[in-house]
């Protein structure tokens, strides 16, 4: 048996042919032209020298440049690897690293990051918006693959870097299976996204939530997509505006954002549905929102590694506002104990998952593999309780992960930074409450004696060494960590 996700792009182009698949401004991309497109990037693969399961990862903006090239490395039966576009030159070299990348497809924006990162893991680079024979347009323009390369279901069609708790991230590998039922049978059963919807892609299309949930879903349906590489809230009410968008995803500080605007009214009639995830959704900004917008928010739950919709607030079920819904389609959940045993319903608990949705492994880390697949269930280290009517609520994380505006950032990560600068002596981070992004990154260090650090010394170390929405914003000096009888630091003391 074969299956490729890039059908879905290929049957679109094929009921549809002229018919917007892709909006920028004034631009449109029709289905045809983007087919078109990826058939070309996948001849230009392949006389790369670039074969079938290879990888080649993908440091594109919201920029029909990268919808083309990710269904161009799939037309090409190869694994797209996208990534972070704020990620550091190191960053941007471990990850090519790690994945064995075989090519990056990037923007001039980030240039400097690319450069020296895709230069230290040997990769060459091919440039989004450029000219020349190192662009996406010139491969774009190559003659048209056929057909598309027979994948088998359980193949890796995209690669989503994910943190672990020792701070270094790890590949989570979807299947065409996966990426493909997700998009488009669970979506639309959830958000009956339809030939005439227009959809928002706000969300990054590198992270799973806006590449599920907007671009493949909206391809599935042969729908449209209208693009915002940069969100604010004026500029995302006046594309729901000009282009009647009827279907709006986002993560809570945009509807934040949006609830928060002062300026001119704007007419969003067309709005049927909105989707939040990402992060939990404070169920005050929902009710205050839904007050101001004549519009529901539909939240869901996520992970990178269950590709990524888990469970879902259904039209067709009592909705819960503060809950993460019900698990969908084809999709098991479970509350489960230490020890992988069931609890009862109102008792806290791991949330595990198991279903079509769920990755087949972390990339080359068997042992990571195991340990979060135990049992046939995927450990997501959230902590959950569920009710008698079957529907899940997030009360906290097993791990320390901070979720600042949607994106995950791993303390172990930012502290492991924070070590290596030679005037500290100890540090630790944690998560504090923001009112726009959710969370925020605080760090709490010792310094050494008579080093003379400063808060925007240590601010400056960190950004040059992490991607933008993790470096720590928030800095205390103490002259000790609280420690527990085995010296491991009490964060909870410091939270």
């Amino acid at each position: 048996m074969t299956l490729n996700l890039g059908s879905i792009l290929q049957a679109a182009a094929h009921e549809r042919p002229t018919h917007p698949a892709i909006r920028l401004g004034e631009r449109t991309v029709s289905y045809a032209d983007l087919d078109r497109a990826a058939r070309g990037v996948a001849t230009s693969l392949r006389a790369r020298g670039i074969e079938p399961g290879e990888t080649v990862a993908i440091l594109v903006p919201n920029l029909p440049d990268f919808t083309v090239a990710y269904f161009g490395i799939l037309y090409a039966g190869c694994t797209v690897v996208p990534l972070n576009v704020l990620l550091s030159a190191p960053e941007v070299t471990y990850h090519l690293e790690d994945s064995n990348a075989r090519l990056l497809v990037a923007h001039p924006l980030f240039g400097d990051a690319v450069r020296a990162g895709a230069s230290d893991a040997g990769v060459p680079v091919v440039w989004a918006g450029g000219e020349g024979d190192d662009s996406v347009e010139a491969m774009a323009a190559a003659d048209p693959a056929v057909a598309l390369h027979a994948t088998s279901p359980a193949d890796t069609a995209v690669i989503l870097y994910t943190s672990g708790t020792t701070g270094r991230p790890k590949g989570a590998e979807l299947t065409h299976s996966n990426l493909l039922i997700n998009c488009a049978v669970v979506v639309p059963r959830l958000v009956p996204i339809g030939v005439d919807d227009v959809t928002l892609a706000t969300l990054p299309l590198f992270h799973s939530f806006g590449q599920t949930c907007v671009q493949n879903a909206s391809i599935a349906a042969a729908a449209t997509f209208t693009l915002l590489p940069r969100f604010t809230p004026d500029d995302a009410l006046e594309i729901m505006e000009r282009d009647r968008v009827t279907v709006f995803a986002g993560v809570p500080t945009m509807y934040f954002a949006l609830l928060h605007h002062e300026g001119r009214q704007y007419d969003l009639s067309s709005l049927h549905f909105c989707m939040a995830g990402g992060a939990p959704m404070p169920v005050e900004v929902m009710k205050a929102f839904e007050a101001k917008y004549p519009v529901k928010i539909l939240e869901g739950y996520g992970l990178s590694e269950t590709s990524p919709v888990a469970s879902f607030n259904m039209l067709n079920r009592p909705r819960k506002p503060g809950s993460i819904g019900y698990p969908v389609w084809g999709v098991e959940m479970a509350i489960l104990d230490e020890l992988d045993r069931s609890v009862p319903d109102g008792e806290p608990g791991e949330i595990c998952i198991r279903g079509h949705n769920v990755m087949k492994g972390y990339l080359g880390r068997p042992d990571a593999t195991k340990e979060a697949l135990r049992g046939g269930w995927f450990h997501s280290g959230d902590i959950g309780v569920r009710d008698p009517e079957g529907s899940f609520t997030i009360v906290d994380r097993k791990k320390d992960m901070i979720i600042r505006g949607g994106f995950n950032i791993y303390p172990r990560e930012v502290e492991e930074v924070l070590f290596s600068h030679p005037a500290i002596l100890e540090a630790a981070v944690i998560g504090v409450p923001h009112e726009k992004h959710g969370e925020e990154v605080k760090a709490i260090v010792v310094p050494r004696p008579d080093q003379g650090l400063t808060v925007e010394a240590v601010v400056a170390f960190c950004k040059e060494r992490l991607a933008a929405y993790k470096y720590p914003r928030i800095i205390e000096f103490a002259e000790s960590l609280p420690k527990g009888p085995t010296g491991k630091i009490l964060k909870r003391n410091l939270r």
